[in-house]
């Protein structure tokens, strides 16, 4: 029998399990599931206040309304109304008191979506306003917090500080940022014989999502299974904001006794769900005539909102990351996780990391301003190396690619040239600024929660040879399905269209962890390829037994089994060790090695590695205006040794899409009365495809590979690329800093909108004036 290559194992780039049926409109998400007989549709009444005392709430005209059939408050809640994820603080409806603005009250449910939305509207509330905390600053200033603050240090700071020959000091400021999910929350929940519930839920943590509703219904674990085939997009919005919904349904779906669907509109998904934490970053920080730090504190604070959620390990995070690539020899981070009264922020692509690194590039923008350096050159100097590998965690870097890639990507995307095509392009240009900038990522890979570094797959075997994979990793249009059924062909050696990807379910793989943190692929991926080994390894000791040869004359090659001279397809080898009783399922089990953190003493392993990139954006501004122009962007990226191409870059381009959004067009308001105003796509703007630059190279480093035992030898690719688009703030940056020569630092905060870039071209006039006057300004305004 002639060898042939599988179709679609390691390395292949093949397409998305469900790129053809997204195109077509096929692919079924949970709102497009035939509904089962007497299915009702729920609704949820909100706050009209950001803190008050709940003095009345008269809920009869929502009960008499046309078509409801009830209607849920906390009192009705059988088990615990608290559905905080880590730490208590989260009602499923508040009680007594509201704490934001669109806080769920009740949960009405009735016989069509228009009736119930209509009659959440009709609830009688009658309010004591109490004093609402709505921003960091008011936080900071009467210390409310939602968790303590939490240090991290290595070395002697303050002297270092002292007696460093050049010392800056700065704050930065970055909003939060909305999921913008193309599917929104959904439920759909089926009661059951014996109290049973089956729940679909358009979540990330379908384990934790089963655990709520369970604390919710006041039933063991085992009665509730919670099933996701796909969702319409994540992003970290998913991982603990889905549950609250999936709890209503359940509890909706319990008290009538007939299965209840929770679908929200827009409008209230982004009033009652969390978002990106938005961040004050104060520092100081002292350096070298060369741009090396010597020493540096940061104080570090995070608006919460009004309960912990996941704040307390976001916020880890950006201390995590607060270093980003660069060697800190003597550094203090003191991180604030301040309560306010607005939704409860979140989880979000980055986790925290993000706030982290725009701390230290703004540190690292400013040092150059101050000095006259590229500020690239500055960034050189200050990575890690040899010598000066410890972080502030003290974990040791040992896996350091950057000098290298930068170097890559500083030559392919032509970085010196341009930049001085640029310098004289703004010496003749009085209105049009140009700007480039070329920054690196250095994300953490893994859970800095240790326990959550765990993964379970099946993997069944049919007697055709068809295979049947299941795994706690959840399909967010990310790809995790087709890689994990990739890793699995490839360990069997079967094409990929044999291997069968199933909705992740609770009742298949229990206790899992949230397809999060960027691990899904090492976590689920290792786990189902244990599952795949074990098979491997019976039908290996079954074929050396039953044709009497040493077990390493059994391979598996190519869609064949070959024993010792003799060879057959894997079907034909399926039905023969079925006939012979041989075990054709097995579960996989991963947790990942070597991690270890003392939160205590702030020092330990968190992470397994490190994945690494760099991006090289340029930009115009029209100094009139504020507007500005993406006109290239030039991003390299490692992802060790890519299971599949096509969906590696794929998340790299749409990582930096939405880190650009972040960072310069989406823009979240809040009132005076703490109301979100900006709740809809006519008022919150994500990027769209105008956006993106018409000149757009994206490369992945061919030289990365993983050092660590990773699956495959690949690395992360979800949440690093978004990191990127940091380069796209400092391009802006640049421009704007080039009406003062490039040695004054603009007073630019993100997102870095229209408007706030022509307040920091003004401020910069101003102070570029009261410098020199004249310097910085263009020749027109000068004679004026």
């Amino acid at each position: 029998m002639a060898e042939r290559a599988i179709r679609g194992g390691l390395r292949a780039a093949v397409p998305h399990d469900s790129a053809a049926r997204h195109v077509a409109g096929e692919a079924l998400y949970i709102d497009d599931l035939p509904e089962p007989a007497g299915t009702l549709y729920a609704a949820v009444g909100l706050s009209a206040k950001a803190h008050a005392e709940i003095v009345r709430m008269d809920l009869d005209r929502v009960r008499s309304a046309p078509g409801v059939v009830a209607v849920v408050r906390a009192e009705d809640v059988p088990g615990s109304n608290d559905i905080g994820p880590v730490y208590p603080g989260d009602p499923l409806f508040a009680e007594g008191v509201a704490e934001y603005a669109g806080q769920a009250l009740f949960a009405v449910v009735a016989t069509t979506v228009e009736q119930a939305r209509r009659a959440a509207c009709l609830a009688a509330v009658e309010y004591r306003e109490l004093e609402a905390i709505l921003t960091v600053e008011d936080a900071l200033a009467k210390e409310a917090t939602v968790l303590p603050s939490h240090e991290m240090s290595r070395g002697d700071p303050e002297p270092a500080l002292a007696g460093a020959p050049h010392r800056l000091s700065g704050r930065i400021k970055m909003g939060g940022q909305d999921h913008f999910y193309l599917e929104g929350q959904v439920a759909l929940a089926v009661p059951g014989e014996d109290g049973d519930m089956l729940v679909w839920s358009s979540t990330q943590h379908p384990s934790e999502v089963q655990h709520l509703i369970a604390k919710v219904l006041d039933r063991p674990h085992n009665a509730v299974t919670v099933e996701v085939r796909r969702m319409g997009g994540g992003f970290g919005g998913k991982e603990t904001q889905a549950a609250p919904f999936a709890c209503m349904a359940a509890l909706l779906a319990q008290h009538t006794g007939r299965p209840v669907k929770l679908r929200l509109d827009r409008d209230d998904d982004m009033l009652l769900t969390g978002k990106r934490h938005d961040f004050v970053i104060d520092y100081e920080v002292g350096f070298d005539g060369d741009g090396r730090i010597q020493s540096i504190v940061f104080e570090q604070a995070a608006r919460c909102g009004f309960s912990p959620d996941l704040s307390a390990a976001i916020a880890d995070r950006a201390m995590f990351h607060a270093d980003n690539a660069y060697h800190l020899p003597h550094v203090r981070i003191t991180s604030h996780r301040c309560k306010t009264h607005t939704v409860s922020n979140t989880a979000f692509r980055g986790f925290g990391g993000p706030q982290g690194m725009m701390g230290i590039e703004k540190v690292i923008d400013a040092i150059a301003r101050e000095l006259g350096l590229d500020p690239l050159e500055v960034r050189r100097r200050n990575l890690y190396g040899p010598g000066r590998d410890v972080t502030p965690y003290h974990m040791r870097v040992e896996d350091n690619i950057l000098p290298e890639l930068i170097d890559e990507l500083a030559q392919t995307a032509n970085y010196t040239r341009r930049r001085e095509a640029i310098a004289t392009f703004n010496r003749t240009s009085p209105v049009l600024k140009r700007g480039l900038a070329l920054t690196p990522v250095k994300f953490g890979i893994s859970f800095t929660v240790t326990h959550l570094n765990q993964a379970g797959a099946l993997v069944h075997v049919y007697t055709d040879g068809s295979v049947h994979l299941n795994h706690g990793g959840t399909e967010m249009g990310q790809g995790l399905m087709t890689k994990v059924a990739q890793i699995v062909a490839e360990e069997l050696q079967v094409d990929l269209d044999r291997v069968k990807i199933s909705a992740t379910s609770t009742g298949k793989v229990p206790n899992t962890s949230a397809t999060a943190a960027s691990a899904a692929t090492d976590l689920n991926g290792a786990a189902a390829q244990a599952a795949a080994r074990t098979i491997k390894g019976r039908l290996i000791d079954f074929l050396a037994g039953h044709f009497e040869v040493p077990p390493e004359q059994v391979t598996f090659r190519q869609g064949e089994v070959h024993i010792g001279e003799q060879s057959m397809s894997f079907a034909k080898l399926a039905r023969l060790a079925h006939q012979n009783r041989v075990q054709l399922s097995a579960t996989g089990f991963y947790r990942t090695p070597r991690i270890w953190y003392d939160r205590a003493r702030a020092r330990g392993r968190p992470f397994f590695y490190f994945a690494y990139g760099a991006a090289c954006s340029e930009v115009a501004v029209d100094t009139l205006t504020g507007e500005y122009r993406l006109l290239r962007a030039d991003l390299l990226h490692d992802v060790g040794r890519s299971i599949n191409p096509a969906i590696d870059l794929g998340q790299i381009e749409g990582g930096f899409v939405q880190g650009m959004g972040w960072l310069t067009a989406e823009e979240l308001c809040w009132n005076e009365r703490g109301e979100l105003t900006t709740h809809a796509p006519s008022t919150y703007k994500i990027p769209t495809a105008s956006d993106v630059p018409a000149d757009f190279r994206v490369r992945i480093f061919e030289r990365g590979v993983n050092r660590e035992q990773v699956v495959a030898r690949s690395k992360a690719v979800g949440e690093p690329p978004l990191m990127l688009a940091i380069s796209v703030f400092h391009a802006i940056n640049d421009a704007i800093a080039s009406l003062a020569g490039g040695r004054i630092s603009p007073a630019l905060d993100a997102p870095a909108t229209p408007e706030r870039v022509l307040f920091a071209i003004e401020d910069i006039r101003r102070r570029a004036a009261a410098a020199a006057p004249g310097v910085g300004i263009p020749a027109a305004q000068a004679a004026e």
